[in-house]
């Protein structure tokens, strides 16, 4: 079981972790040096090389945690901290599917036709997305890590 824990354990590193390099990081370096359209075109490309990686790291959390959860027995075996794992994982998966397939697509739209406002609106729904989505990762992480004790 060591590479499937291996291939989620990538997947939490890649996903929570860029989102807090993102929010914490990248965002007021850039709100403190850029001009709200440059930096409207470098979230956009940002996300650009950073979504794809997202989503392959959803495809690895989602797989080799449910392999994992059979292997112990499924759900039924499973204890309280499971599946409160499994359900806040699934709500981040589908803030993020909603992100990446609805809130960026509007992004990039209106990025490419310099419609700055809307543009920043979006960005502005984005960010609040995923500051909740990296609260939950960090909540997720914290139930994996006192595992049978929450």
């Amino acid at each position: 079981m060591k590479i499937p824990l291996f291939l989620h354990l990538l997947g939490v590193i890649i996903w929570v972790g860029g989102m807090f390099f993102a929010y914490m990081v990248l965002r007021p370096a850039v709100v403190l040096l850029l001009e709200p359209a440059i930096r409207l075109k470098l979230w956009s490309s940002v996300f650009s090389h950073f979504f794809p990686w997202v989503l392959l790291s959803v495809g690895f959390i989602l797989v080799s945690g449910l392999y994992m959860v059979m292997q112990m027995g499924g759900f039924a075996a499973a204890g309280l901290h499971i599946h409160l794992m499994f359900v806040l994982g699934l709500l981040m998966m589908l803030i993020f599917l909603y992100v990446f397939f609805a809130a960026y697509k509007k992004l990039k739209y209106h990025v490419v036709r310099e419609e700055w406002p809307t543009a920043g609106a979006v960005l502005g729904r984005i960010r609040l997305l995923i500051g909740f989505n990296l609260i939950l990762g960090v909540v997720i992480i914290t139930i994996a890590v006192l595992g049978g004790s929450v």
